[in-house]
């Protein structure tokens, strides 16, 4: 996995959890809502980068 990401894939992936952890320290409803913020969003472009691969016959 980490091959993939690349080192600022894993930056960013760092950036994230550590900004997280820091609105959780804080109020951590609002943490929570903001993980599944993130989540939703990860998942929506996944679905949108599948879809223009596929139609561009890459997968």
């Amino acid at each position: 996995m980490y091959d993939r990401l690349g080192a600022g894939g894993v930056a960013g992936v760092v950036l994230v959890l550590a900004g997280i952890a820091l609105v959780a320290w804080q109020a951590p409803i609002v943490a929570a809502g903001l993980a599944f913020v993130l989540a939703g969003l990860g998942l929506v472009v996944r679905a949108l980068v599948g879809n223009v691969m596929r139609q561009f016959g890459m997968v």
